[in-house]
Formats: structure tokens, C-alpha cells, sequence
């Protein structure tokens, strides 16, 4: 290889070596130069341009300030903010205002690697790699971050309902440890679905997962603040939910859980009889009617009730509330079987539940929690037909998922 050749191919990898910092560079120039450029709009000239016009700003350039630190997803840059002297009004940048350290973007990468599975005390080495090591991160800071996320919780919990127009809700107690906590100690969640398909987390309260007291609380709230009432709510069948539903929302339909349903079952049989219990009553769920559903539950109790009766209990108590889906549209019953839209979001939070031991209760750790959730919101898919929403919403009936006749609808409101 000639010398040439060689010398080309070391400046490219010089290039590639210093790409990240390149680049950093050129985005620092870049935001430099809009700074200035604000200013020169703001003022109505450019620098060292005399004041030639009547109706231009008074004021004038007066240096800048300090170098500032600012952390973006791609690295910590630094700029300097023009001032500005003689003004009638104080001047504030729209693309870097005061007291200003990093993005949104990065104010939300502290959740988003929570979410992930990075402990609270791993952030500051982790964004630093990130970020580089100029990021203006301290522990002080990332305190003053969790002070800020409590506050915004703190904002959530009073925020205004009263325009949602709500069509179903999962709620679910959800155990998480602590420090100083011996008992397991529960974060309640209600997610809601609207009339549009969107989901939404409605509330997050930490509390007793059994107690009625407890959910009649979050729901008591939830109604303080506009909240209408559920056509259907969805929850696991050992909740003190269903005590407070029935005293707060009376005409809300009730379903439980079927996967709780099916798993409080295996828990009557043996092991050995798992494998084939566990074929014949994930059939229930997904019958395609409720008569068929019904003749399932009799297979079941002709099959194990002689040899273990309890099982059968388990499987036929509560019977009314387990078949509740069938009164709405077939498209919906994937979402309504099960208190899933709950769990898989906080799945994630409860696989890092180790991280909230650094906390002496779990009260404590709930605006933390509920920040992690936000994330997963974010992501949250439409309910499947959301049209359908809407015939819910204002009470159309449904038979095994299909829309009733009129005549039949004039019946059953009858």
C-alpha cells in the first residue's frame, strides 16, 4: 500500500475515532449561532448594526454570559447565552430558558432506565456514558429531579376529569417491597379506557390490596374530580374493590379476572392433573357464547368434582361476574377477560421492585413508580374497534358479543 493510500486511510479512521465528538461540535456551532440569531430577531438587528429604525427595540448586546453546560441525548454541549442591556422587557430565550441543564428528552431517559432495569444509584454512571463526562449531573441533582417527579405526581393526583367520557376500567393492586415494610405492601392502579380507545392511567395510590377502605378511597377521589362512571370495571376477585363498587358505582357491570380465576383453580387440583385441567379451562374464556361457555364449566365440574370438590367451588364461585364480557362487543372481549392491561405495564416496574427497598415505605417510592408508569402509558395500544366505544358508552346491549335487536334492546332496558 502506498504511502498515500495509508496516510488516507489513518485520516479515516481519525474521522470515525472522533465522529461522536464531531458531531457534538457541530451541533454546539449550530445552537451557538441560533442563540445569537434569537437575539438578532428579538432586537430587530445585527450585531455592531446601529439603531436605524424608529419603531426597532432599544437595548443592546452586553456579551455573554458564563459557558453552560447543556445535556441533549446525543452528549453534553457548551454554549454561552448572548446578554442583552437597555431593554424596556427582560429578554428570554425560547430554545435555552433560564436555570435550563438538560432536555426534556433526558429528564425522561432517568424512567425510561428505570423501566430497564437500572437501579437509582446507577444513574449517574450510566448517563454519564451517555451524556459524557461534562454532563452537569449530581446526586444532588437527580434528588432534585425525584423532588420534581413528586411534585408532578402530587399535581397528577388533583388533576380534572370531568371531560372523560370513560367506557371500561382495570383496576388491580399490585405488590411492591420496602425497606421497613414486613407485610407486602400494594400500589392500587386504575387504568380507564375513553370512549375513543385511548387508555389512560386514572389512578396510583399505594394502600391495602384486600381492604375496601382503601378502594373506596381511590374511587371516592376519582368521583371528587369528575370522574363518570364505568359501564364495566375489571378486576381480580379477592379485591375490596368489589365492596366499594357496589356502594360508589352501583350500575357499573362487574367482570373478574379470568386468568386469577384460572390459576386459583390449578391451585385446588394436584400437579399432576395441571397439564390437562389447564387444557380444558382455558377453553372457558374463549367459548364463543355463554351457553357454551356454561356447558364447558359442567365438563369440569363432571370431571374433577367428585375427586376434588373444592376445585369445582373455586371454578363456580362468583359464576356471574365471570361471564360479564359476553354483554359487550365481541371485539372488546380480548381486553375485558382479564386484567392484563394493568400487569404487562407493570410487569416491568415489578421485575425492579428491589429498588424500591431503598425506600423506608412504599408511599415513598409511588411518585417514583408512577413515573415509570407514565413511560409505559406512552405506549399503550387503542382498544381493538374503538368505534364501538361509542354504542357502549351510550348503553347499547349486546348479546355473546353481537349487537341485540332493537326490539330486544326495548326488553332488556324494560
Amino acid at each position: 500500500m502506498s504511502d498515500q493510500s495509508t496516510q488516507r486511510a489513518h485520516e479515516s479512521t481519525l474521522c470515525w475515532e472522533r465522529l461522536e465528538a464531531w458531531a457534538r461540535e457541530k451541533i454546539q456551532g449550530f445552537l451557538q449561532a441560533l442563540l445569537e440569531e434569537e437575539v438578532t430577531t428579538f432586537l430587530g438587528r445585527r450585531k455592531s448594526e446601529r439603531r436605524m429604525v424608529v419603531d426597532a427595540r432599544p437595548g443592546y448586546r452586553n456579551g455573554h454570559g458564563k459557558p453552560r453546560r447543556l445535556s441533549l441525548t446525543t452528549g453534553t454541549i457548551t454554549v454561552r447565552r448572548p446578554r442583552l442591556r437597555g431593554l424596556e422587557a427582560r429578554f428570554e430565550s425560547r430554545l435555552l430558558p433560564l436555570f435550563q441543564r438538560r432536555t426534556r428528552e433526558v429528564g425522561e431517559l432517568l424512567p425510561t432506565l428505570y423501566l430497564h432495569g437500572l437501579a437509582q444509584g446507577d444513574f449517574e454512571l450510566a448517563l454519564r456514558g451517555l451524556l459524557g463526562t461534562g454532563a452537569p449531573l449530581s446526586r444532588s441533582s437527580l434528588q432534585r429531579l425525584r423532588a420534581q417527579w413528586e411534585a408532578e405526581y402530587a399535581a397528577w393526583r388533583q388533576r380534572d376529569l370531568s371531560d372523560r367520557e370513560l367506557v371500561y376500567i382495570w383496576a388491580d393492586g399490585l405488590y411492591v417491597k420496602a425497606g421497613l415494610e414486613r407485610d407486602k405492601a400494594a400500589v392500587l392502579v386504575v387504568i380507564g379506557a375513553m370512549r375513543h380507545g385511548r387508555k389512560e392511567i386514572l389512578a396510583l395510590e399505594s394502600g391495602v390490596r384486600e381492604s375496601a377502605e382503601s378502594w373506596k378511597a381511590v374511587l371516592r377521589a376519582l368521583q371528587a374530580r369528575g370522574l363518570s362512571s364505568p359501564r364495566l370495571t375489571i378486576a381480580d376477585g379477592h379485591l375490596g374493590i368489589w365492596a366499594a363498587l357496589a356502594e360508589l358505582y352501583p350500575e357499573s357491570a362487574e367482570q373478574r379476572c379470568w386468568n386469577h380465576k384460572l390459576l386459583n383453580v390449578l391451585d385446588q387440583l394436584p400437579r399432576r392433573e395441571h397439564p390437562a385441567a389447564r387444557a380444558l379451562l382455558c377453553q372457558l374464556p374463549y367459548a364463543e357464547t355463554q351457553a357454551q361457555c356454561e356447558r364447558l364449566r359442567r365438563q369440569v365440574a363432571e370431571r374433577y368434582g367428585r375427586r376434588y370438590p373444592k376445585a369445582v367451588e373455586t371454578l363456580e364461585r362468583d359464576w356471574d361476574r365471570m361471564v360479564t364480557f359476553y354483554r359487550f362487543p365481541r371485539e372488546h372481549w380480548k381486553h375485558l377477560r382479564t386484567t392484563n392491561v394493568v400487569e404487562s405495564p407493570f410487569a416491568a416496574v415489578r421485575l425492579r421492585t428491589d429498588a424500591a427497598k431503598r425506600y423506608k415505605r412504599v408511599a415513598n417510592a409511588t411518585a417514583l413508580i408512577w413515573k415509570v408508569l407514565l413511560v409505559a402509558e406512552s405506549r399503550f395500544r387503542r382498544l381493538d374497534a374503538p368505534e364501538l366505544l361509542s354504542e357502549v358508552h351510550h348503553g347499547v346491549t349486546y348479546v355473546d358479543g353481537l349487537r341485540a335487536s332493537a326490539e330486544r334492546q326495548r326488553r332488556v332496558a324494560a
